[in-house]
C-alpha cells in the first residue's frame, strides 16, 4: 500500500481552477488486479457537479479496460482519506472481486471494500 500511497501523494495538491474552484486537494491511487497504477485528483465545483480523486482514478483505469482494483487510496495535505459512499459503491458495481479490495482508511488501517458496504444492497436483489 506504500506504493499507492506515494503515488497518490505526487498527484494530490490543491490548485484554484476559477475564483471559486478548485482541484488536487484529494489525490487517489488504485492498482489493478492486473497490477496496473492509476492516479487522479478530485475536482471542487459547485452544484455537485465535481468527483472526488477516486472517481477520477477509475476513469483512467475504464480507459484502460479494466475494472478489477486490487487496492485503493486516497490522501488529502493532511492524511489519508477513507472513500466516501459513491465511491464505494462504484467500486463494487464494477467488478464483483472488488468486493475484496483493499481499501486504505486511515494510516497505517486497511480494510476490505466489504466491510465498509456490509449489507450491500444489489446482493439483496
Amino acid at each position: 500500500m506504500d506504493d499507492l500511497v506515494q503515488k497518490a501523494r505526487e498527484v494530490q495538491g490543491e490548485f484554484t481552477v476559477d475564483e471559486e474552484f478548485s482541484a488536487g486537494a484529494v489525490g487517489a491511487a488504485l492498482r489493478t488486479g492486473a497490477g496496473n497504477i492509476y492516479t487522479g485528483v478530485c475536482i471542487e465545483m459547485a452544484c455537485g457537479i465535481g468527483f472526488c480523486a477516486e472517481h477520477s482514478a477509475i476513469a483512467e483505469m475504464l480507459k484502460n479496460r479494466e475494472t478489477h482494483i486490487e487496492a485503493v487510496v486516497a490522501v488529502s495535505a493532511q492524511s489519508i482519506v477513507p472513500p466516501c459512499g459513491r465511491c464505494r459503491e462504484l467500486m463494487m458495481q464494477l467488478n464483483k472481486a472488488n468486493r475484496f479490495t483493499e481499501v486504505a482508511v486511515a494510516e497505517g488501517k486497511v480494510v476490505r471494500l466489504y466491510e465498509l458496504l456490509p449489507h450491500w444492497w444489489f446482493e439483496q436483489i
